[in-house]
């Protein structure tokens, strides 16, 4: 079928591959260095406890089979190869179908650890991450060229994040129907980055010009993703923008990064060629027969699956970011369907004095990414994830966010858990650990430019209230 390939996109699934098995390096890796304080034997939320109650069928990963943390390390560690061995070329390399099986190995690995990893992988980009991976295992190799299916297959996943996130909303928070949503977000969302700062104090007139472009690019702009060439890579082009925007304003984890990867899927590649002087690839030998009929085997699964997604945006109940089958294929995405007015957070404090006193001498823990001391600029640590930190910016939101999994930190604090203290900047115990720990809850904002000359501080903090009270560890 001559129809089925297209030799013109080559260098774009080229690019696509090589960045979305970086994106699963730096998933793998995050798994691999956070896992024991978060979801391993003696974690907060142990994956042999969670295995206990939830079957297989609902949550379907290796770790039903066999848990330790040693073999999970194991298996993160192996995605980490894998993902590395593949974005240096390694599926290139070889055979189509040995390089499908690579990309399917990846799928599977982080699929077992998504599945077991709960509050701390429950955010959009994990299932994001899988649909993308799961549409990459048939996006073939350097010995066919790119097939056409999959490449619209990957176009259709695109509009879905971009519309899906701009109907949420234009549904929700009425502050962007007035555009005055960015008069808050650079502020309140949940991990500053080190411009953001400087996003925050643009002009007011400025920010509603960022909040109607981006219900352009959400809106309006993915449809062109469909349409002939040159306007799908404009369309493209204008929605990596917008991404890179984000990059700038804040750490969103890997969501840009892999929007950005399979928008890559609706670039034309010769043209992009042409743009940097690299050769044009001529037409390859044609695609195998089998493996035809699998990729449209796949796109008609993926076709059917899509109907679940689509009637949920076009629900005035529309949910964000929602799996609808436990292998987080063909999903629903969204996000800051409301947008914060003012930020909350919880500042974690401990002391080893053995009885609490109004004189008690109180230390902050110093968290990675989440903001703390005032003087401290935000860090820029997009892709990565900093599973931990963004928690906490939820449980600045409500305690009921933090129900699960606050007490076994606190506990954890109070035994200087080695595991748990990587996950700290700082950790104001180093020899013995405290006695009692206490959260109280601050409110944040950033300090105006006459603050900021003035202090050298990023952020101006008022206490508002007491959110934990201090806790020690009961005595047998």
């Amino acid at each position: 079928m001559e129809w089925f390939t297209a030799s013109g996109y080559w260098l774009s699934r080229l690019v696509l591959q090589r960045m979305l098995a970086v994106v699963y390096l730096v998933a793998f890796l995050s798994a691999a260095t956070q896992f024991r304080a978060l979801i391993g034997e003696r974690g907060m939320l142990p994956v042999p406890r969670f295995v206990r109650y939830v079957p297989l069928r609902r949550a379907p990963s290796v770790f039903h089979l066999h848990y330790s943390d040693r073999f999970f390390a194991a298996w993160a560690w192996t995605g980490a190869l894998l993902s590395a061995a593949v974005a240096a070329g390694a599926a290139d390399a070889v055979p189509l179908a040995a390089a499908m099986a690579m990309w399917a190995v990846l799928w599977v690995l982080y699929l077992s650890i998504v599945n077991v990893g709960q509050t701390w992988y429950s955010f959009g980009w994990e299932s994001l991450l899988l649909e993308t991976g799961f549409l990459a295992v048939f996006l073939g190799n350097a010995h066919t060229d790119p097939p056409v299916p999959v490449l619209w297959l990957l176009r259709w996943l695109v509009f879905r994040v971009e519309f899906g996130a701009g109907l949420i909303k234009w549904r929700g928070d009425p502050c962007w129907r007035d555009l005055t949503c960015l008069y808050y977000h650079h502020e309140t969302q949940p991990m500053p980055g080190p411009l953001s700062w400087f996003f925050h104090r643009l002009p007011r007139p400025l920010h509603r010009v960022e909040t109607a472009a981006n219900h352009v690019a959400q809106l309006i702009v993915p449809f062109g993703l469909f349409l002939p060439q040159p306007v799908a890579s404009v369309a493209a082009g204008l929605i990596i923008v917008t991404q890179l925007w984000l990059v700038a304003s804040g750490n969103f984890a890997w969501l840009n990064w892999i929007t950005i990867v399979i928008a890559l899927a609706a670039v034309d590649g010769n043209a992009a060629a042409d743009l940097f002087s690299l050769p044009r690839h001529s037409p390859g030998p044609g695609a195998p027969v089998w493996y035809e009929v699998l990729v449209l085997a796949v796109t008609v699964f993926v076709l059917a699956l899509s109907w679940w997604p689509v009637r949920n945006m076009l629900s005035r109940h529309q949910r964000m970011n929602m799996s609808f089958n436990p292998y987080h294929l063909v999903n629903t995405y969204g996000a800051f369907g409301s947008v914060n007015r003012r930020r909350h957070e919880v500042v974690v404090e401990g002391t080893d004095e053995e009885h609490i006193t109004r004189e008690t001498v109180w230390k902050e823990y110093d968290f990675k990414g989440k903001p703390g001391d005032p003087r401290r600029v935000p860090r820029q640590f997009a892709p990565w994830h900093l599973r931990l930190d963004w928690l906490m910016w939820f449980a600045g939101i409500s305690p009921g966010y933090a129900e699960d999994w606050f007490g076994p930190f606190v506990e954890r604090l109070l035994t200087n858990d080695p595991a748990t203290l990587r996950l700290l900047r700082h950790n104001p115990f180093p020899g013995t650990p405290p006695t009692h720990v206490r959260a109280r809850l601050y409110l944040y904002r950033f300090t105006t430019w006459q603050e900021r000359r003035e202090t050298g501080a990023w952020w101006h903090r008022t206490l508002e209230r007491e959110w934990l009270p201090p806790v020690a560890l009961s005595k047998r």
